[in-house]
């Protein structure tokens, strides 16, 4: 079991950039296929981003990609989500979630169903 905490969530205006971030405790962090989500007020929580065990492989919902870029540093147990050109439809809680899966390091997953081990979140508030 891993314990994540996820930082950087901040208010900021339509146009910029925001980082988030998720440090990972626990065994073997290449063992976990990673992954951001988020939750809007009033609505489901939805896939944004995965990356794989070993980093190789991403996955991104259609909302963002070509403008958020997910990433880890196996070495240090952080997980990242670089957002550029932020919307004010962006604007929702963020979670970052494990799913683990010592046996599939090049492989993703979407599927919220899928991810074991969750972080509490962070906001992030877009103003237009």
């Amino acid at each position: 079991q891993v314990q994540l905490v996820e930082s950087g969530g901040d208010l900021v205006q339509a146009g910029e950039s925001l980082t988030l971030s998720c440090v990972v405790s626990g065994p073997t962090f290449s063992d976990y296929i990673m992954g951001w989500f988020r939750q809007a007020p009033g609505k489901e929580r939805k896939f944004v981003a995965s990356i794989s065990g070993i980093g190789g492989r991403t996955d991104y919902a259609d909302s963002v990609k070509g403008r958020f870029t997910i990433s880890r540093d196996n070495a240090a147990n952080v997980l990242y989500l670089q957002m550029a050109s932020l919307k004010p439809e962006d604007t929702a809680v963020y979670y970052c979630a494990a799913d683990h899966k010592p046996f599939s390091r090049t492989f993703t997953t979407t599927r919220l169903d899928e991810y074991e081990s969750w972080g509490q979140g962070t906001q992030v508030t877009v103003s237009s």
